[in-house]
């Protein structure tokens, strides 16, 4: 869990999460994609919002989350809205 935390976003808390789902690693993270790993921890904590999803996503990609592109961003919102419905 230390691993993750020393990823860019990824605080205890999101560590926390992400380990109980079974995503113990850094590179099981990225192996995942963000994608992946926020509908795992979506599935165990619904409260999650689209503000994690881009905090994963610039884990992976290894950016503040505030930098990802607009275009990156829109992809996320949809991603996470579907989920919705």
């Amino acid at each position: 869990m230390a691993e993750l935390t020393a990823m860019m976003n990824i605080g205890k808390e999101m560590a926390r999460k992400l380990d109980s789902v079974g995503i113990g690693s850094a590179e099981e993270l990225i192996r995942l994609g963000a994608e992946q790993a926020f509908l795992k921890v979506k599935e165990r904590y619904p409260d999650v919002c689209l503000v994690h999803l881009y905090a994963l996503e610039g884990a992976v990609c290894n950016v503040e989350f505030n930098s990802l592109s607009e275009g990156r961003k829109r992809e996320l919102k949809e991603f996470s809205d579907f989920l919705k419905s």
